[in-house]
């Protein structure tokens, strides 16, 4: 009988159900801790508001949730990994529309309800061998949508946000690919590739937040960000 303690053995560096059997998958989650301190700093040197700082501590929740998993790897802690990682995901969406794109409240609902909707589609329509070739992986697409089309949308409006948006994008592939191979390359490479997907996306997350910091803030001008002023 499954409890919240039950023990969850999901990536290669796992030797058993003991306590700090991952010790590479957990301590990598620092690059979350640290891209969120520095993400804090930026957002508070730039007056970016109380929603961007947010965002900054969320990331750090993000790391906290992922350690404590890769540390005791159960039930109870798997919840403590995937919850923060989907709240930012859709935070940082209604941040990009509000903040960055500009929609008023009733547009912003009607915008998220939208995108997403339309994610949750393509993201049930992939084909089960490519959920078990992607190691689960698959499941983050929308998050990778989401990147992908605020970057183009953004940058098509001339807005410099975007460019971090594609640059987030590009990262999250490379560190896809290597959470989808951990399994597949664990007998060559026991401590897995795990935790190069936290390292890269501990970058990523700092690019997004570097984003929102300078690009972010309440009431702000986009066109006076984006244009220097006259010397």
């Amino acid at each position: 009988m499954e409890t919240l303690l039950t023990a969850i053995d999901s990536y290669c560096e796992r030797t058993g159900p003991e306590i700090w059997s991952e010790p590479l998958n957990a301590v990598s989650n620092l690059a979350f801790i640290l891209a969120g301190l520095w993400g804090l700093r930026e957002v508070r040197r730039h007056r970016a508001g109380a929603f961007a700082e947010v965002l900054a501590w969320w990331v750090i929740a993000i790391g906290v949730g992922s350690a404590l998993f890769h540390t005791f790897a159960n039930v109870l802690t798997v919840w403590m990994d995937v919850v923060p990682i989907a709240v930012f995901t859709l935070a940082l969406t209604v941040f990009n529309l509000r903040r960055f794109v500009g929609l008023s409240r009733p547009a912003t609902l009607f915008a998220f309800v939208a995108f997403y909707a339309v994610a949750a589609v393509l993201t049930a329509a992939l084909p089960d061998g490519v959920r078990e070739a992607s190691n689960g992986t698959s499941g983050y697409l929308p998050a990778f949508l989401a990147l992908a089309f605020f970057g183009v949308l953004l940058v098509l409006r001339g807005h410099p946000a975007g460019w971090y948006d594609l640059a987030a994008a590009a990262i999250f592939v490379v560190s896809a690919a290597f959470r989808s191979v951990d399994a597949a390359l664990c007998e060559a490479l026991p401590i897995g590739t795990h935790f190069l997907w936290h390292l890269l996306n501990g970058l990523m997350l700092g690019v997004l937040l570097a984003s929102v910091a300078r690009y972010g803030r309440p009431g702000g001008s986009p066109a006076a960000d984006r244009v220097p002023a006259a010397a």
